[in-house]
């Protein structure tokens, strides 16, 4: 049986794996070479060479351009406007199926994960960036522009007192969702109000004013979601979703802003843990798109 190839490419780790019809027969992770586009490609082919031959698909933080074929719109911003998806199937002799990463979490959860049986399933990024994917009936929604699930780069709904100034975001605009829900943000945001710089991880520990600014951001985000998806269910992912708060949280916040009486949308942690959006990756040889 020929081997299905996942590869995750993040912003601080490059993740891959090798399925064997469903069985898991590889994993590895490497520290993602930041800055640098010539290693990002070198780093692929040498976890590839080391799996060996199989179909391969791949994950990124951003997504081709319809037009030129080349990144868009990734946080990791050494690989925008490069022809990835060329490059590495030169690297790799082999062709290459390329996808958006929170797309590649959505198809994830969908086939076996949180969302399986469920029509409509929002996958949500919650990392160094903030993404979404959708897929609707198992299959990824990429759309006509490739930005399909982009919500992290809509303004931050309603922006409050304690959400200006309007934060920069690395796009050129400024209130990005991203910029407010991303974990260096929910940093950014506790080292305002306190002068103390701390990772996300340890303001999640502390819980207090920050992590109630942040549920009630995303419940905020996460609603202008539902009000234009009706997803049956969100799955959190990225280093964010391990905050177990959120799951009680944010549904309690969101009803607030859903245009509905009732919200019947189940918001779940991954199925698969952070480890979710490589698995997606390999299937992307098994599942199609629209």
């Amino acid at each position: 049986m020929a081997l299905r190839i996942g590869i995750d490419l993040g912003g601080t780790k490059i993740e891959a794996i090798a399925l064997e019809g469903e069985r898991e027969v590889f994993r590895k992770r490497v520290a993602a070479p930041r800055g640098s586009y010539e290693s990002t490609i070198s780093a692929v082919a040498s976890l590839v060479g080391e799996i060996g031959e199989g179909s391969v698909g791949i994950g990124i933080p951003g997504a081709l351009s319809r037009v030129t074929g080349r990144v868009k719109n990734a946080n990791s911003t050494w690989l925008i406007g490069k022809p990835l998806k060329s490059d590495l199937e030169k690297a790799l002799r082999r062709e290459v199926r390329l996808e958006n990463d929170a797309n590649c979490f959505a198809l994830s959860e969908a086939t076996d994960g949180a969302g399986k049986g469920a029509a409509v399933v929002f996958g949500v990024i919650l990392g160094t960036g903030v993404g979404g994917g959708l897929a609707v009936d198992g299959k990824i929604i990429v759309g006509v522009n490739a930005i399909a699930g982009e919500w992290g780069h809509n303004p931050l709904p309603a922006p409050a007192a304690q959400d200006l100034p309007l934060q920069p975001c690395y796009c050129g605009r400024r209130g990005c969702i991203e910029t407010y829900l991303a974990g260096p943000g929910l940093s950014r945001d506790h080292e305002r109000e306190t002068g103390q710089r701390l990772e996300a991880e340890a303001i999640v520990s502390l819980g207090g004013a920050a992590m109630a600014r942040y549920e009630e951001r995303l419940g905020r985000a996460l609603a202008s979601v539902i009000n234009l998806l009706d997803p049956d269910v969100i799955v959190l992912g990225g280093g964010m979703s391990n905050a177990s708060r959120l799951y009680t949280e944010v549904p309690r916040l969101w009803s607030r802003y859903v245009f509905s009486d009732h919200v019947a949308t189940r918001l779940s942690r991954p199925a698969h843990g952070d480890s979710s959006g490589v698995r997606g990756a390999a299937w992307l040889w098994d599942k199609g798109e629209r």
